[in-house]
């Protein structure tokens, strides 16, 4: 497992670039399993091939256990990013918590699992970047688990809800002109201002529509990005602003655009969404989420942060996150996973296997 997982960090899977050479490996490593493979193939929006791995054993159809692990990783910057080293306890590398470890427990895992029913591995593209190869798989109903787990960085932390992720570009017009004349211009950073302050009042409107399991219970709004005007002595003539919203369970993500929609209209502004991703949660006392939180000895949690637990259940399973590693030290220089969680998780996911794949 431990080398399996080294051979994986030291390719770079960088979201940016094609996954086929790690996909060429999990499948090798997958037949070699006795396991059905087939590969679902895309280019992504810039022309890079990419592809889903979906592999098999057990029974044909729908059922069965699916074991899902995103192949794709954030950008590095540090020396030893590839390299797989071991380390006090730890296995250091890019990917080594965000979802290495997890891939690699998962085969380890089917390795040394015997279950009676359908076992299914499936390793996605380009998560990072927004869900393509998880949602691709809904697109084509590619396949039907009973039960699925989205591996995760958790602590072995079973996870059963977390917020969605929505995301929409503001365009504010304005009107240039000579900044000593501004009564020949209308103000596009003005303008946006105003509307800073319409999305402060949405945020605390949304503020009484509350789900007491996550932190904060509310659905939270920021504008991470602003950008407008050309030079210091001239009318801005556009702005253009980023807003994201993650919100809570059951609630429609449009609500939020549809509030700054309203807000922008009356200031000549276009909003624009490119994400609209709604929460999960899967109900607490669910049975896979009760025989991890055995397994793991530990409660179950919620997550600020998405994953691909949406698309499995559109596939109409009941699923769970779960994993070894901590997020907290995923996305940033030195990531590393522990190696005592490693083994911990290959020990649950053999449990689950053989109780789940009936």
């Amino acid at each position: 497992m431990i080398d399996l997982l080294r051979r994986l960090v030291a390719i770079d899977s960088t979201s940016s670039r094609s996954n086929l050479a790690i996909i060429d490996v999990l499948e090798s490593e997958a037949r070699r399993l006795g396991f059905e493979t087939r590969r679902l193939a895309y280019r992504d929006a810039r022309g890079v091939e990419k592809a889903n791995l979906i592999a098999r054993r057990g029974p044909a159809g729908d059922g069965g256990l699916a074991l899902v692990g995103h192949t794709d990783c954030v950008p590095f910057d540090w020396a030893g990013a590839l390299g797989g080293e071991v380390r006090d306890g730890k296995l250091f590398g890019r990917g080594a918590a965000d979802t290495k470890a997890f891939i690699a427990c998962a085969l380890s895992a089917a390795a040394r699992a015997r279950p009676a029913g359908t076992l299914w591995l499936v390793f996605t593209a380009d998560e990072e970047v927004g869900c393509v190869g998880a949602r691709k798989l809904v697109e084509e109903r590619a396949l039907r688990p009973r039960y699925a787990i989205a591996g995760e960085p958790t602590r072995l932390i079973p996870v059963r809800a977390h917020k969605g992720y929505c995301l929409a570009e503001i365009e504010v017009a304005g009107l240039e002109a000579h900044s000593a004349f501004p009564e020949l211009g209308r103000s596009a950073v003005l303008a946006a201002g105003r509307l800073l302050g319409a999305i402060e009042r949405i945020q605390d409107e949304l503020r009484a529509e509350r789900d007491e399991q996550f932190s904060p219970p509310f659905t939270s709004l920021n504008v991470g990005l602003i950008q407008g005007g050309k030079a210091k002595n001239v009318v801005p003539g556009s702005c253009s602003l980023t807003l994201e919203w993650r919100p809570i369970p059951g609630q429609d993500v449009r609500r939020v655009l549809s509030l700054v929609e309203a807000a922008a209209a009356s200031l000549g502004a276009r909003v624009t969404p490119t994400r609209l991703d709604a929460g999960v949660s899967v109900p607490g006392d669910a049975p896979l989420v009760r025989f991890l939180e055995e397994a793991s000895e530990r409660r179950s949690e919620t997550i600020p942060f998405g994953t691909e637990l949406p698309q499995l259940v559109a596939l109409g399973a009941e699923a769970c996150v779960f994993g070894p590693g901590d997020i907290r030290v995923a996305h940033r220089a030195g990531e590393f996973v522990p190696l005592d969680e490693l083994e911990a998780a290959e020990r649950i996911l053999v449990a689950t296997i053989d109780h789940f794949c009936v």
